[in-house]
């Protein structure tokens, strides 16, 4: 991927307004990455991949399919875990099966990117109702919470407990049983969706963890109670945790393609 791209650019791609023109419909058969999976499903069906083959590049399917790259790396993933494609660090994605049974699993998933968007609408809200009408105690049990995000972050495992109690604290802080509901509702989608799952994992493994420095903005309008810092605060968070999914995904791809190469190097420096 190219890294020419400002975050800017980035963060619109992901999770901005503008629509995809031309993309496969979503009221058709569901999620746009869904939709996407099924026509390349059914591309690789009828033998223009064939088993053993690489798929084109991440940018030319978006291009292909009339979409945005995060929509495609969702249909990617929705495809390996539906066992039809294998996804090779610094090398591509190659097809593995010519079935797409396995996707009927991923039908009722929801995309990291859908979910990012969702929270961003509703959890930058939230951080702004909750700059009105949160207690001193709310303020200590967030300041507790931002302490313990920064020792998980210590630990070589990673860990999100504390930011999620972090945000539904947040929401809890509103005084709104609805908001509350909508934000758990978001955060358990984002836990147990295998596609926003696989995504995840995959920056944690490139050594991803809660941003303290971000989560510290936002305490601090909540305890100057400004409504709009609040939410720029929130939005500006929730924003970088969109380019991280992409920038951690690519990273990972450029490391394996860089240590290829050594490996290549090294191989041939013995022969010579």
């Amino acid at each position: 991927m190219n890294h020419s791209e400002t975050a800017v650019g980035r963060a619109s791609e992901n999770i901005g307004n503008k629509a995809e023109a031309g993309a496969p419909k979503v009221g058709d058969t569901g999620r746009l990455y869904q939709r996407v999976a099924e026509q390349l499903a059914e591309v690789i069906a009828s033998g223009e991949y064939p088993v053993g083959s690489r798929l084109p590049a991440e940018r030319k399917l978006a291009e292909r399919f009339n979409v945005s790259r995060p929509t495609v790396r969702e249909a990617i993933i929705a495809l390996e875990l539906a066992g039809c494609v294998e996804v090779k660090g610094g090398s591509g994605v190659y097809v593995t099966s010519g079935s797409s049974k396995g996707l009927a699993s991923t039908e009722l998933d929801i995309g990291a990117f859908e979910i990012l968007e969702a929270r961003l609408i509703f959890e930058s809200e939230a951080a702004a109702l909750a700059a009105k009408a949160i207690t001193d105690q709310e303020l200590a049990d967030l300041r507790a919470a931002l302490a313990s995000m920064v020792a998980e972050n210590e630990q070589v495992q990673v860990s999100e407990n504390a930011d999620e109690i972090f945000h539904l604290l947040i929401a809890k802080a509103t005084h709104n049983e609805a908001v509350v509901s909508v934000c758990k509702h978001l955060w358990a989608l984002r836990n147990n969706s295998k596609v926003s799952a696989s995504i995840l994992e995959k920056v944690r493994r490139a050594g991803s963890r809660p941003r303290i420095d971000e989560h510290a903005r936002i305490l601090d309008a909540l305890e100057k109670r400004d409504p709009a810092a609040a939410r720029q605060a929130m939005r500006d968070h929730l924003n970088r945790v969109a380019d991280q999914l992409l920038d951690s995904t690519e990273e990972q791809a450029v490391e394996e393609a860089l240590r290829k190469v050594k490996r290549e190097r090294e191989r041939f420096a013995r022969v010579r």
